[in-house]
């Protein structure tokens, strides 16, 4: 017990002892419904342990496999060197890689695990912008032409998005209709990559959108 302990107290194995200590009250608060598994993944950049090979789990879960492997490597290379009876420099040597490998080893098998457990967690599409085409909004400009308007839509689950929005000018070859004004309820038929704004018209709860040839809905 004792050799256990000095094992955990002595570097480089403490270093992954007060990271493990996080690890374990983080899932523990999971346990008891005060955290989320995911809480971390906005704060996280996505290509980074895309790159790292750790994605498609949770960062939180990744994390904690890293943590765990390289406390274990750490511990198992630190009894060793305990037991080896070396000092001074050749210890501290070897300590250091002890450190190096469980670093290295515990990279490898997290990267493999995450390729096993990744199956577990589908992958979710995100939101997009061309989720609110066919949806109608509300003009919250003075104006909407063919440089210039904003709209606010609300999205399925209840949030409101402020959108740009162009309307095609009147007598052109797609004109759509009386222009808007502030207040007014326009039906978003396309959205544009390159300007990244929505093309509207002026929504009628029957019929089709002028000069788009689209039905609207009731």
């Amino acid at each position: 017990m004792n050799e256990f302990l000095s094992a955990v107290a002595a570097f480089p194995t403490a270093l992954f002892s007060a990271a493990l200590a996080v690890v374990v009250v983080f899932w523990l608060l999971v346990l008891l419904g005060a955290a989320e598994p995911g809480a971390f993944d906005a704060d996280v950049e996505s290509a980074g342990a895309g790159s790292a090979g750790l994605a498609g789990v949770p960062v939180a879960v990744a994390a904690s496999l890293l943590i765990v492997l390289a406390w274990f490597t750490s511990l198992c290379g630190a009894v060793l060197l305990h037991r080896s009876g070396l000092t001074g420099l050749p210890h501290a040597a070897l300590a250091c890689t002890v450190l190096l490998l469980a670093c290295l080893v515990s990279w490898r098998v997290t990267r493999r695990l995450v390729q096993l457990l990744a199956k577990l967690f589908p992958e979710e599409r995100g939101p997009s912008r061309h989720d609110f085409i066919g949806m109608t909004c509300t003009i919250r400009t003075g104006r909407v032409d063919t440089r210039f308007g904003q709209a606010e839509v609300t999205a399925p689950d209840g949030s409101t998005a402020l959108v740009q929005v162009r309307q095609p000018a009147p007598g052109g070859p797609a004109e759509d209709g009386p222009a808007l004004s502030a207040g007014a309820t326009a039906l978003l038929y396309a959205f544009d990559e390159d300007g990244e704004f929505f093309w509207v018209a002026p929504f009628s709860p029957f019929g089709e959108l002028p000069g788009t040839g689209m039905p609207t809905a009731a």
